[in-house]
């Protein structure tokens, strides 16, 4: 077979491989589903050991889950150049399937630890970073569209994953529902492996020239981990991408105990605000991904960062007169903001990278998404535990966003030098 008709025969395929990947992503995605699972889990453990245990006593197990996984996203990325992306997304979506029965089996905290923090955050990460960069990979054409359709089936199942959770909690208890998702995953997890494989690094889709071939601009060397860690553009990307992560995740994190104390809004109400939150969270990541294949990755980070600007100065003013409108308005542009840096940064580090090692270095560049996840829920608590309001917190949020605009502007040089 000649590199042109492998090319035509993975051009007609892509778009397959492109919905395997958002599957896997939607079953990892399933991770956010804890809140839902926590509290029934708590009064399970409470039957068996008499204890009195509660949903924030169990807290430690998605925030491990949640840290661990940068590990494996560089891992992943790694493993990726050496097996294929078919078994690394196999691998990590297999293992998740995994922690979610055992934490089906759990009779203790230590159990539930193992199965959830560990096997499904570890797993998570894994499969995660491959998805991402299969998908990237092979739409060349569409970086920003592809990357924003597998971040998006990701962020999705926050919206999807916990009505059903809930269900089937209600349904078969706590213990079984967690089996039986883990059974889905696992059946999920087999079929989309075999509908994946690994996109090689010549592929340039049928009926596409790549600009570098037309003299638009150069050719994008590939750089692997070390060269792209000695370069000056990859920590203004990443410092860019973890002020944008944390200026999003500090308010994300806290959304709805924002609006019930800041805005008296009660609790249903400030639920639908934080499924709005979602929706507008998972659109962003697609439409700023396409965005940006038309007007530049850097040029949709600039407006997001501008947006995310007059977004927190809504949610500033809000606070000071309780405008419900003015508050819902900020908060949807803020799930814009944020679902725009995970979008796009799939695409943004494969352009300043290349292709070939693009799933490792994704996975480290992934490292200032974790960081966010820290910094954001905890400079969120901290600032209300030290003035008794959310309000002074979006003036830091300001301050974040202005600081991720200025180096906007400084990776324009950087880039040209480059």
């Amino acid at each position: 077979m000649t590199i042109q008709e492998r090319n035509a025969a993975l051009t007609k395929r892509r778009w397959l491989v492109l919905f395997a990947c958002c599957v896997a992503n939607l079953c990892i995605g399933a991770i956010y589903a804890w809140s839902v699972f926590a509290g029934p889990m708590a009064e399970h453990l409470n039957g068996l050991h008499g204890t009195a245990m509660t949903a924030a006593d169990l807290a430690i197990v998605f925030s491990v889950a949640n840290g661990d996984a940068f590990i494996t996203t560089i891992s992943g990325g790694w493993f990726d150049n050496k097996i294929g992306s078919r078994k690394v997304i196999l691998i990590g979506t297999l293992v998740f399937g995994l922690g979610f029965i055992v934490s089906g089996l759990a009779t203790n905290v230590f159990i539930l630890i193992v199965g959830f923090s560990l096997m499904c955050g570890l797993g998570n990460g894994f499969a995660y970073v491959c998805t991402i960069s299969t998908a990237v990979k092979f739409f060349p054409d569409k970086k920003g569209l592809a990357g924003g359709i597998s971040t998006a089936s990701f962020g999705i199942s926050s919206v999807i994953i916990p009505p059903i959770a809930n269900v089937f909690n209600e349904a078969f208890g706590v213990c079984l529902a967690f089996i039986i998702f883990g059974v889905i995953i696992v059946v999920l997890a087999v079929l989309c492996s075999l509908l994946i494989t690994t996109c090689p690094d010549d592929f340039v889709p049928t009926g596409w020239t790549p600009p570098e071939l037309t003299g638009e601009v150069s050719r994008v060397e590939d750089k692997n981990a070390k060269q792209m860690l000695s370069s000056g553009v990859f920590y203004v990307m990443l410092i860019m991408l973890t002020v944008g992560c944390t200026l999003g995740l500090m308010t994300i994190s806290e959304a709805s105990s924002v609006a019930q104390t800041m805005i008296g809004m009660s609790t249903g109400t400030a639920a639908l605000v934080v499924s709005a939150l979602a929706l507008f969270n998972t659109g962003g990541r697609i439409i700023c991904g396409w965005i940006s294949d038309r007007i530049g990755r850097i040029n949709t980070l600039i407006a997001a960062f501008v947006l995310a600007i007059a977004a927190l100065t809504l949610l500033y003013l809000s606070g000071g007169n309780k405008s419900a409108v003015m508050f819902c308005i900020g908060i949807c542009m803020i799930g814009l903001c944020y679902g725009a840096f995970m979008g796009v940064y799939p695409g943004f580090t494969s352009d300043q990278f290349g292709v070939k090692y693009s799933s490792l270095n994704y996975g480290i560049m992934f490292i200032g998404f974790s960081a966010g996840g820290i910094i954001g829920p905890m400079l969120m608590q901290a600032m209300f535990n030290g003035t008794g309001s959310y309000r002074p917190a979006f003036l830091v949020s300001m301050a974040f966003a202005v600081v991720g605009l200025i180096l906007a502007f400084i990776y324009r040089p950087l880039s040209r030098r480059k």
